[in-house]
């Protein structure tokens, strides 16, 4: 497993909108940028992405749950 790097949120954007999310522009608000997909589930994705330079590790943990990715596919996405 690497080690996750710390990002910016338009990289975090760019590597969800690669894994299939599309803006939520109802959601977002301010400071904020929601992001959605539908999963192989049929089960809605909502992540919210607060916008600054860099994220805190707990914050792009918790973005990574909200959209139900691993770590290693997260970054699999950031090197594409």
């Amino acid at each position: 497993m690497k080690k996750l790097q710390v990002v910016s949120s338009d990289d975090i954007i760019k590597a969800l909108k690669k894994d299939g999310f599309v803006y939520a522009p109802k959601r977002g608000k301010g400071s904020h940028t929601a992001l959605h997909k539908i999963d192989e589930n049929g089960r809605k994705l909502l992540v919210i992405v607060p916008k600054r330079n860099e994220r805190p590790k707990g914050t792009l943990l918790s973005i990574l749950q909200q959209a139900d990715l691993s770590k290693d596919a997260f970054i699999e996405l950031l090197t594409k």
